[in-house]
């Protein structure tokens, strides 16, 4: 009889290490589930940001491309003819003949109400920056010079064309997202 009562011990036993085993494998498949349905959608879920920042870069690309909106969209070779409005959301270099020859335009930095830029034509240059919500700065190019003023862009309408110069005009976003436009006369 004693077998028999060490054998239903020796049973219940290993029913009940079955059964804990069996419990423990369940909380933790749905700990892992839940873990795994957390992340979709938030913060190192779908569209997160990879170990080397790609979808992060995809994603701001998505958003920003949307922000602003410009005549010739983020169309950089749009302004190759000295007469252009885009958004840019990175920095980008343009190149366009003005009143000196080639002129380049570096925007050099952007970001949440800021812009940094660097415009070089013939022997002159430039360089400037902004920040502040609705600020921009405003560049004269002539061949013999050129003229900068920064600060608040009033109505938000384009600059006017101006008589052999070229003018630039950069203005913040809220979101990073610029806007640039270039007029030549």
């Amino acid at each position: 009889m004693r077998g028999n009562i060490m054998n239903m011990e020796a049973t219940a036993h290993r029913a009940g290490t079955t059964r804990v085993r069996g419990a423990v494998t369940l909380r933790v498949l749905a700990a892992l589930t839940v873990g795994a349905l957390a992340g979709c959608g938030g913060p190192g879920g779908v569209g997160a940001q990879s170990p080397d920042g790609d979808r992060a870069s995809e994603s701001r690309s998505a958003s920003a491309q949307l922000s602003v909106s410009a005549a010739d969209g983020h169309d950089t070779a749009a302004c190759s003819d000295g007469n252009c409005e885009i958004a840019v959301f990175e920095p980008v270099t343009i190149r366009f003949d003005g009143p000196a020859g080639t002129t380049t335009l570096s925007v050099t930095e952007v970001g949440p109400d800021r812009i940094e830029y660097a415009l070089k034509s013939g022997n002159g240059q430039s360089k400037g920056g902004i920040e502040g919500p609705g600020q921009g700065c405003l560049v004269v190019l002539r061949s013999d010079g050129s003229s900068t003023s920064c600060g608040g862009m009033g109505d938000g309408r384009p600059p006017s064309a101006r008589s052999d110069a070229v003018v630039v005009q950069a203005v913040t976003g809220e979101d990073g997202t610029a806007l640039l436009r270039v007029v030549s006369g």
